[in-house]
């Protein structure tokens, strides 16, 4: 194992009396030095623990050096001696520094480092690729092709920002996935090894047995009886958030835009059929019953081999990797946003399931309001959609694949004309691998791809990118919506105007314009709530 060089010689320019803020360098010597590490303020950290403040958890760790562990910010265990705390930016860091994660906290089941770190761009989007299982099947050269640099200054860049490398990252990814599959579930141990990524048991369980001390069998052991399936069937598992989450906003959002026969939103679930490397499935999400700050999501599919990606997706669907905490901080300087935002904290961004998906309903939207564009778009899942049975009748259709739509006739669902020209445009493009929705290299070259399809314009692109890309800066500065909340004395903003107030929102200018979309519906709520008791009164009077 690799050697700590001595802390006093890592430490030796900290001031007297301060908490440790680190990061671990690898060497070729075999050694890891322990050096500052940036972005991380020791005094904010340090409150964050005693208080066991919420909102830092997964924004970094702390290793106690008399014992070897690292823990959350939340850990209910008291740490009352700041000289003996090392502050880590990533739990990977923390482990490739030679800590254990602590067993009351349990780290693997932290919401992990932020989506969008704010400090490196570049850093964020190969983080998204390494989620998306990147590593599981190529190298850091690939990786660093896909972001644009290269590898060398990739490691350095992943040291710098998460104190880890790409690889190291990857590893610990798996490992806590499997950790969470091995606790939580009752899936036989080796399928867990290569679901999680593992290519044999061995290394499977020597990398367990390294990180956290014990094999999967004693992990399962001391973790109780774990529960594979619920009443409907289906694997169930949770997924951490930061808080606060605004839940009710993300479903309200959500069930506006739901496609009929494929989304279905009640109560307080989310419920939708997924496809899979063409395996037919569906998913149920809600709330913790316990009130924890994490998602129940229930998964049913004949495998799960690719269970890691249908998680993965999850995350994105509901922004699970926000961090609340800073958008709004840096969103509220501005006098517009500050009191949306308090209004509605911890409002995220919604992803997509499907990139395409979100792409079709948006081309169609173009003229028409999400509420008036679902019956063509079910008219589209029916005609075109596969048929599958699930646990609920009206989830009843898979969304049509690129491939149905590239040459068909749309008349036999309503859509003709410039629209049915576009959609099938959109189609070929994606099947022809011409469009892609993996993570790109810059916001620009998000927009450049999708403004290259026919019928893509940039209001449609930028709402595109922010859904089925994750763009944390895209801003549809064309929509009347986000206009008309931007303008003074009923007017709306111009284009001009909206994209000028808009530049002081950046990097987070997706996050805005989901503040100013709720606010627009409010308002809509408000008028239509007067008009109606207006036309009441009129009624009454005469």
């Amino acid at each position: 194992m690799a050697g700590i060089i001595p802390r006093k010689t890592a430490l030796k320019n900290r001031a007297p009396g301060n908490p440790a803020s680190l990061v671990s360098r690898s060497h070729g010597d075999g050694e890891t030095l322990l050096e500052e590490a940036p972005g991380l303020d020791a005094t904010t950290c340090w409150q964050a623990l005693r208080s066991r403040d919420r909102r830092f958890d997964g924004r970094f760790f702390a290793g106690v050096l008399t014992t070897r562990v690292y823990c959350r910010p939340i850990c209910p265990v008291p740490l009352r001696k700041p000289e003996n705390i090392m502050w880590f930016p990533s739990a990977a860091s923390a482990e490739a520094a030679g800590f254990r994660p602590c067993r009351r906290c349990r780290p693997h089941t932290s919401p992990g480092t932020p989506a969008w770190l704010g400090t490196s761009a570049v850093v964020s989007r190969a983080l998204k690729l390494i989620c998306d299982g990147e590593l599981d099947s190529s190298d850091v050269e690939a990786l660093a092709e896909r972001v644009g640099i290269g590898a060398r200054h990739l490691r350095r860049l992943f040291v710098q920002h998460l104190g880890a490398s790409p690889i190291k990252i990857a590893l610990t990814r798996r490992l806590h996935f499997a950790r969470n599959l091995t606790e939580e579930t009752n899936l036989p141990i080796t399928k867990i090894a290569f679901y999680s990524g593992f290519r044999s048991i061995r290394q499977f369980n020597h990398a367990m047995q390294a990180a956290f001390d014990y094999s999967p069998s004693e992990l399962r052991r001391l973790h109780g009886r774990a529960q594979s399936t619920d009443r409907q069937g289906g694997i169930v598992i949770h997924l951490s958030h930061r808080l606060p989450f605004d839940w009710e906003g993300l479903l309200r959002f959500l069930a506006q835009r739901a496609t009929p026969g494929v989304e279905l939103v009640e109560g307080d679930c989310y419920r939708r059929t997924i496809e899979v490397q063409g395996e037919a499935g569906e998913i149920e999400v809600c709330p913790d019953a316990n009130n924890e700050p994490r998602l129940r999501v229930r998964v049913k599919l004949a495998s799960y081999e690719h269970l890691a990606a249908v998680v993965e997706r999850v995350r994105r669907l509901f922004d699970l990797g926000a961090d609340p905490f800073q958008v709004a901080g840096d969103l509220s300087r501005d006098l517009r946003l500050k009191p949306l935002i308090d209004a509605r904290p911890g409002l995220r961004m919604p992803g997509a399931w499907d990139g395409f998906e979100v792409a079709v309903r948006a081309l169609l939207g173009q003229q028409l309001t999400a509420m008036d564009s679902a019956p063509v778009v079910g008219r589209l899942v029916r005609a075109f959609g596969k048929a599958v049975e699930t646990s609920i009748s009206e989830l009843n259709h898979l969304f049509p694949r690129p491939e149905a739509l590239a040459e068909a006739d749309l008349s036999s669902a309503g859509i003709r004309g410039a629209r049915a020209a576009s959609l099938k445009a959109l189609a070929r493009a994606v099947s022809g691998g011409q469009l892609t929705f993996d993570a790109s290299k810059s916001l620009e070259d998000t927009l450049s791809r999708l403004c290259a399809v026919r019928g893509i314009d940039e209001r449609t692109a930028h709402y595109v990118a922010m859904r089925a890309f994750g763009e944390p800066d895209a801003f549809p500065a064309f929509d009347l919506g986000l206009r008309r909340i931007a303008g003074n004395c009923g007017a709306p903003a111009s284009v001009v105007e909206l994209r000028r107030i808009a530049e002081a929102w950046r990097p987070w200018r997706a996050y805005a314009a989901m503040h100013l979309w709720a606010a627009d519906a409010e308002a809509g709520r408000r008028r239509r709530t007067t008009a109606r008791t207006t036309q009441s009164l009129s009624r009454q009077r005469r």
